[in-house]
């Protein structure tokens, strides 16, 4: 199979969030899809290994911030290319607390939208979450940023996407 049969999927970059026994935590995904109008139902992927999949997968409970086009790459590397366990990625972030408990980050965002997890799947590396979104707000007419335009930017695909491609072949083609 030639991988790059698939760089032609078209993404947008989120960040999802989540919250259990207080500790918050937050990452870039660009694996959110709408997969019902009535009720409204959102599907995302996320890694095991991550942070925010621990507390996600436990807690049942997430919000999604559609990113701006305009974002910078530092606010997205902060959300990105850093762990949870390490820091605390909302400090000095715009966000609110939303009614499912989850910070909704408003900075660099678009939209926000909550929810409740009401099925997951194992899909291999990652989990497939599927949610029930219970809020939503448009924050500004700005234009969501694409995979596409992250790229054109020069941003890579940490080893935790399911995007992920090996060094050697981020250099053929990007």
């Amino acid at each position: 199979m030639d991988p790059k049969s698939l760089w032609s999927i078209s993404y947008g970059i989120f960040i999802v969030t989540t919250v259990l026994d207080g500790k918050a935590n937050g990452q870039i995904t660009n694996t959110v899809i709408q997969v019902s109008a009535d009720p409204p139902r959102v599907a995302f992927a996320l890694n095991k290994e991550n942070f925010t999949h621990e507390l996600l997968y436990k807690s049942g409970v997430f919000a999604v911030s559609v990113l701006d086009e305009n974002t910078p790459m530092k606010f997205i590397g902060t959300f990105g290319f850093k762990s949870g366990r390490d820091i605390d990625k909302f400090e000095g972030v715009a966000h609110f607390e939303g009614t499912t408990g989850c910070p909704c980050v408003t900075e660099n965002a678009i939209a926000v939208f909550e929810g409740r997890v009401f099925d997951k799947m194992d899909v291999g590396t990652h989990t497939l979450f599927a949610g029930d979104v219970t809020s939503g707000k448009v924050l500004t007419d700005g234009k969501p940023l694409t995979y596409a335009q992250y790229h054109a930017n020069k941003g890579v695909a940490p080893k935790a996407a399911p995007t992920y491609r090996a060094p050697e072949s981020q250099t053929k083609g990007d």
